[in-house]
C-alpha cells in the first residue's frame, strides 16, 4: 500500500530523492548491522577495494562526492583499521586509500547481509523495478546528466 506522499515530495524532486534515499539506508543497515557496518561504509569499502589502491579525488569522484565529506567518512573507516592512508608513491601531494586485512575481512563479511538486503529489496519493490531504478539513478548521478542541469540552469 502506498502511503499518502507529503507535498515536498509531491513537488521536489531533491525531497522526495533525498527521502528516499534516507529510507533504503535505514533498510539497508537493519540487515547489514550484524557485521557492524552501515550501507555508506560498506559502500565506500568497495568501492575501494574494486578501484584498487585510488587517490582520494579518484574515490570522491567515483563517489560523486566532494573531499571534504569523504574525508570524514573515511577517517572512521581508519579510526576502525578497515583502510589506510598512504603516500602516492609517484606524487607525494596525494594520498592513496587502500583496504587493510581488516578491511577486506570486514567487507567480505557484509557480503552474504548485503546480498540479503539486495534480495529483501527486490523482494518488496520488484525486481524489474529495481533494476529501472538503478538504472535511473545511474543517469542522475552521471556527469551527462549534470552537464545537462548546469546549462539547463543556465538558460533559466
Amino acid at each position: 500500500m502506498i502511503e499518502k506522499m507529503d507535498l515536498a515530495s509531491q513537488v521536489c524532486n531533491g525531497a522526495a530523492l533525498r527521502k528516499a534515499s534516507r529510507r533504503v539506508t535505514q533498510l539497508y543497515d537493519s540487515v547489514l548491522a550484524p557485521c557492524g557496518l552501515g550501507v555508506a561504509q560498506r559502500v565506500l569499502m568497495v568501492h575501494i577495494s574494486r578501484l584498487k589502491k585510488p587517490t582520494i579525488s579518484e574515490l570522491a569522484r567515483d563517489l560523486a562526492l566532494d573531499r571534504s565529506t569523504l574525508g570524514r567518512n573515511l577517517k572512521l573507516l581508519e579510526r576502525d583499521r578497515y583502510i589506510e592512508l598512504v603516500r602516492d608513491e609517484q606524487d607525494a601531494r596525494n594520498k592513496r586509500v587502500l583496504l587493510t586485512r581488516d578491511g577486506q575481512a570486514k567487507l567480505q563479511h557484509s557480503d552474504l547481509l548485503w546480498c540479503k538486503a539486495q534480495s529483501q529489496f527486490e523482494l518488496a519493490y520488484g525486481k524489474k523495478r529495481a533494476a529501472e531504478l538503478r538504472t535511473a539513478m545511474a543517469e542522475l548521478f552521471s556527469d551527462t546528466f549534470w552537464n545537462t542541469f548546469e546549462q539547463a540552469r543556465r538558460s533559466v
